[in-house]
């Protein structure tokens, strides 16, 4: 047995020790360290007859899975989207209460009118306000009803943005972002397709890549079929100018598979595509989706349509790239 395989028994035997068991502050652990993808996190109990130190290097090939509650900041967001949304809430909720209770009072009157005929000329009046009642609980039942929704439409809106933003993509061997970093920097193109999906894309985006990098577009190839798309770059002398830029372009690389692959799924679902579909998404500077489409997407478009992010209309167009889906 390796010291590390001991090391890690002889950490788990000791959290199941019985109660008899003597423990020796002087045999603490001074650094157990478990590695996983780079992260690292130090644990250290007290045993006995445990090794100084021992490392143990374990990989996963993902993430665990983020839970789907819509998070807090989803909440905040929604709110300052609309912030007098919760206002017009309470009122609708406040004129259902009275109306309801208008209504209750009315039927009452309503039922003694009708047990007494000395008050049978009451009887259109109470039919009148009771109808008013009903009326008035059914306008605003159906406001709040309709606000309601909205809200949750765009409290789910914002929390896919927001678990979009925490996915990873890896820049260079050597350097892990999150997508929430480039929001202000870049407009990101999410493709998700098999390797000859992706290839193809790359082969289309050739004409425009001087002018996708003026715009700030990023492209994130994303294989859904687990195969790595070829991309061919030109190392000539006289293309090296371009083979940078194209570089450049597709530098980005998704990490964690699962998690992106569980967004995509998601995003499909709501869309009504089928899984095998290949499609793309751009987002806004801002980090939120732009647009989406199935198939190849259309550079020609984003060249013509898009503001460059420097220049004399840096900043001032930075919100002109395209409404919010």
């Amino acid at each position: 047995m390796t010291t590390a395989t001991a090391a890690a028994a002889q950490l788990i035997g000791c959290a199941c020790l019985p109660p008899s068991t003597s423990f020796n502050p002087s045999r603490r652990i001074p650094g157990l360290k478990l590695k996983f993808n780079g992260l690292f996190a130090s644990y250290s109990c007290f045993a006995p007859r445990l090794p100084r130190a021992a490392t143990i290097a374990c990989s996963a090939a993902n993430k665990p899975s983020s839970t789907s509650e819509i998070s807090s900041a989803a909440k905040i967001r929604s709110e300052v989207l609309s912030p007098f949304r919760s206002v017009r809430m309470f009122f609708y909720l406040a004129f259902i209460a009275s109306a309801a209770l208008g209504g209750l009072i009315a039927t009452t009157q309503l039922v003694g009118a009708l047990a007494n005929s000395s008050r049978a000329a009451d009887v259109p009046d109470i039919l009148t306000g009771l109808g008013i009642d009903i009326g008035a609980v059914s306008i605003f039942a159906f406001l709040y009803s309709r606000e309601n929704n909205a809200r949750n439409a765009q409290l789910a809106r914002l929390s896919r943005e927001e678990n979009l933003s925490n996915l990873k993509l890896r820049v260079d061997p050597k350097r892990v972002i999150s997508v929430s970093d480039l929001r202000g920097i870049a407009r990101l193109v999410v493709l998700a397709g098999p390797s000859s999906f992706l290839t193809e894309c790359f082969r289309l985006s050739e004409p425009y890549t001087e002018g996708l990098l003026e715009r700030g577009v990023l492209v994130v190839p994303f294989s859904s079929d687990g195969n790595s798309p070829s991309f061919e770059f030109n190392d000539n002398e006289e293309m090296k100018d371009i083979t940078s830029k194209r570089r450049r372009l597709w530098q980005l690389t998704p990490v964690y598979a699962t998690e992106w692959s569980k967004w995509l799924d998601e995003q499909k679902n709501l869309a009504k595509v089928s899984p095998e579909s290949p499609v793309y998404l751009s987002l806004r500077l801002d980090g939120r989706v732009r647009g989406s489409g199935v198939g190849y997407p259309p550079w020609n478009a984003f060249v013509a349509q898009l503001p460059p992010v420097k220049g004399i209309w840096s900043g001032l167009l930075d919100g002109m790239d395209g409404r919010v889906l």
